[in-house]
């Protein structure tokens, strides 16, 4: 479960037009916006541009309904020589319930890249960034 002491990196409700044909959320609306959160936090940490590399582990533990507030936390849990590994977690609040109920997780690799697109290399990246006591990285809502 989610801990509340963090903020989310996004917070957004899914609409009608998100669905599938099942009526939940497609998988790729829920991907999309863990990779926006975790360019986010990617880009902060690098403190410039980056690009999404791989998706090295994603797990659809429950299906998101239309209505639902939709949170996705991150941190940072590896800093490449050009790379930083960005751990998501989404969880969901049901229309009328505040429990926070986990529906996905998975972990995104990012590049630092250059004006040019081309990947910027650091030892590691040369860059710090503040961290909280339990190692995560704050950031707040995307703008």
């Amino acid at each position: 479960m989610a801990d509340n002491s963090r903020d989310p990196i996004i917070r957004t409700v899914p609409q009608p037009a998100d669905m599938n044909g099942n009526g939940d959320i497609f998988g790729g609306w829920v991907l999309s916006q863990m990779d926006i959160a975790g360019g986010a936090l990617a880009a902060r940490t690098a403190k410039g541009r980056v690009a999404t590399v791989a998706i090295t582990a994603m797990t659809f533990v429950q299906p998101i309904k239309v209505g639902d507030m939709v949170s996705i936390y991150g941190k940072v849990s590896k800093i490449g020589r050009t790379s930083i590994t960005i751990d998501l977690e989404t969880v969901v609040q049901r229309r009328n319930d505040a429990t926070e109920i986990q529906v996905t997780h998975g972990t995104f690799v990012f590049v630092a890249i250059d004006g040019d697109g081309k990947p910027m290399e650091g030892s590691p990246l040369g860059f710090e960034f503040p961290r909280t006591e339990t190692g995560d990285v704050g950031l707040g809502l995307v703008y």
